[in-house]
């Protein structure tokens, strides 16, 4: 301690009535890792979006955010084995989210042509018939049709927010990591390794 400091020490212990001069720290610090906030957002936007249309699968909220997760993170190769489920019921627990690919829109016939024949009155057997397909390709493009019109008249929000909170959680852990190497880095630099090979 210089002379100053002592001084000041001093002085503080002449009128405080304590011995010790620190101060406790009553906060903790913050995560950069809490992803609850998160998890929190994303089954709000899922919550809203059960809300607001008719799911086709019964998934739960947890299943449906690990949907979102994988879709943005890793693509869909592969999903499908990791929830245990058919391509078929990811497909639709997709729809129900808007998670949409472009490649799901390929059918043999224009979505527009099946949403006029059925506006006309043709069942999907008509419909499948009439463009040599079967009826599962007129129910699976019947529902793409449905969540394209769903989300273009929710200006594709739901999707985006998605792809926003994915996006925020994984700058946090990226953070997260930088300022654990970082504090690592300045912790040993300047350290020597005495190591005998």
């Amino acid at each position: 301690m210089d002379e100053k400091t002592e001084e000041l020490r001093d002085l503080f212990l002449d009128v405080a009535e304590e011995e010790t001069v620190t101060e406790r720290q009553e906060e903790t610090p913050g995560s950069l890792t809490d992803e609850r906030p998160v998890e929190e957002r994303l089954t709000t936007v899922i919550e809203r979006m059960r809300t607001a249309y008719e799911f086709d699968t019964d998934w739960s909220v947890e299943e449906y955010r690990r949907l979102v997760r994988g879709f943005f993170e890793e693509g869909t190769d592969g999903l499908a084995a990791a929830f245990g489920v058919d391509e078929d019921e990811l497909f639709r627990a997709r729809m129900d989210l808007h998670l949409l690919r472009e490649e799901d829109a390929a059918f043999p016939f224009e979505l527009r042509e099946l949403r006029e024949r059925l506006a006309d009155g043709a069942t999907p057997g008509d419909v499948a018939a009439a463009f040599d397909v079967d009826q599962s390709t007129v129910r699976r493009a019947r529902r793409v049709q449905r969540a394209r019109e769903e989300a273009r008249t929710a200006n594709d929000r739901y999707r985006d927010e998605f792809e926003e909170l994915v996006a925020d959680g994984d700058l946090s852990n990226q953070l997260a990591r930088d300022a654990r190497e970082d504090g690592l880095q300045e912790a040993t630099e300047g350290m020597e390794n005495d190591i005998e090979m």
